[in-house]
């Protein structure tokens, strides 16, 4: 008996995917545990095994294509088994939500069946038209809920459809002209530069994903990952809405060095993680920022909302891009949990298979360039976070006594719309002060 392939949904903020390669061809063998297609979010790629054995009979898009997730994307059965009923009655299954696609349905099945699918697809795919206007059900929800003029919202679905994202660039844009928003979507509308409802600012502009280079004999056009657009688009709100500033200092880091080769010496007969000089850089900002409420907190709907948790996003340097994944409630946990935590989910985030649920939710965002030799740097704020911590790389220096010690620079990125410079100053003086001296914090 034939069985229909949806689009699984990785995270309950993934609205749709894109096919990135079939691994199968319509027509050929497939067995349980086989590869049938790859697919990406905006931050992750995942590949799509078959759980039952039969023959590929038809494949409803085409690499690059757009899929709303819980969307049918193929249908695997026997050979030779008629299809057309099965493809008609796509229309009836309860989580499938709209592409709107009508015409472009791949499959070697007869023409018949090709044609009601086609028809199931326009008519079951969940997508609400209101006048001229297509919706998806949960920007619907959410527009219901907040009060959101959908009217004002730019569609960036596939099709002219306007998805989850859109309503809380409505939400935003009404709350920077001072408009009222209700209850709700103070509630509910917390957007983070890790996902897809980060980057509307310049996917509305950005065209139909394209798979494949333009070329000339003096340069080549690559075209931006799903990844990229949504790190370009994150990256331009980013400096177009909030008003950032950065300060500059350092600590001596003589006692973080020294404890650093201590558990590099130790760590394995102690039965310890390799903990490193991040690692206690993370315990630090965890045990000092909830002193400092403004800092662990999020600029939304003109408000400042703190957390009484630090969810700590910490940035992870990939081939797809960067990705922050977050150590959520960081106050809580010993440097061994930090460690253990934040090596796990970067290993997660380099595989490309991390959840994109656990990119998303951040209070406040450390980025560590000192590996790579830079000595200062101005971080970029990841909205709607209020401060991003910029850890350098240790240089000499000399005191007044001629003395020469090792200083590591850090640089306070914050929003000046939620913070003032002192406020913002104080929190790195503490967090400078606590580094010089981890022994003790680690003692507490």
């Amino acid at each position: 008996m034939a069985k229909i392939i949806i689009m699984p949904r990785q995270g309950q903020s993934v609205e749709e995917c894109i096919i990135t390669k079939w691994s199968k061809k319509v027509g050929e063998k497939v067995a349980a545990g086989d590869i049938l297609f790859s697919y990406e979010t905006d931050k992750s790629a995942f590949d799509e095994t078959s759980d039952t054995n039969g023959v590929l009979l038809a494949a409803l898009y085409d690499e690059g294509d757009i899929v709303p997730c819980l969307s049918p994307v193929c249908i695997i059965g026997e050979a030779g088994e008629d299809i057309s009923s099965l493809l008609a009655g796509i229309k009836n299954t309860e989580k499938s939500t709209s592409n709107d696609k009508t015409t472009d349905t791949k499959t070697d099945a007869p023409v018949s069946a090709a044609a009601a699918a086609n028809e199931a697809t326009a008519q079951s795919t969940g997508t609400i038209n209101e006048g001229n206007i297509k919706i998806s059900p949960r920007a619907r929800l959410k527009a219901e809920r907040t009060g959101a003029d959908i009217t004002s919202a730019i569609p960036t679905g596939y099709g002219g459809r306007i998805i989850e994202r859109d309503i809380d660039r409505v939400l935003d844009e009404a709350a920077r002209l001072g408009m009222v928003t209700t209850r709700e979507d103070m509630s509910t509308n917390i957007m983070t530069p890790n996902t897809a409802t980060a980057s509307t600012a310049s996917v509305e502009q950005a065209p139909a994903v394209q798979m494949t280079a333009a070329a000339t004999d003096d340069y080549i056009d690559i075209p931006l990952t799903p990844t990229r657009r949504a790190i370009a688009a994150s990256m331009h709100r980013s400096l177009t809405e909030a008003a950032q500033l950065t300060l500059h200092s350092s600590f001596d880091a003589t006692e973080m060095l020294s404890l650093r080769a201590e558990f590099k010496e130790k760590s394995a007969t102690l039965g310890l993680p390799d903990i490193t000089l991040n690692d206690m850089v993370l315990f630090a900002v965890s045990r000092v920022i909830l002193s400092h409420p403004d800092c662990n907190a999020h600029f939304i709907n003109n408000a400042i909302r703190r957390f009484n948790t630090v969810n700590l996003a910490v940035a992870v340097d990939t081939e797809r891009g960067l990705l922050v994944p977050v150590i959520r409630g960081a106050e809580k946990m010993s440097l061994s949990e930090i460690s253990v935590a934040v090596h796990s989910l970067a290993a997660e985030a380099r595989s490309g298979r991390i959840s994109p649920d656990a990119l998303r939710g951040g209070s406040v965002t450390v980025t560590n360039l000192g590996s790579l030799g830079v000595e200062s740097f101005t971080p970029v704020l990841n909205p709607p976070q209020t401060v991003i911590i910029g850890i350098c790389a240790p240089v000499t220096r000399v005191r007044e006594n001629g003395d020469v010690y090792p200083a590591v620079g850090v640089s306070l990125t914050f929003d000046h719309r939620a913070l003032d410079g002192a406020s913002a100053a104080r929190f790195l003086r503490d967090l400078c002060t606590a580094m010089e001296n981890i022994s003790l914090y680690l003692a507490k």
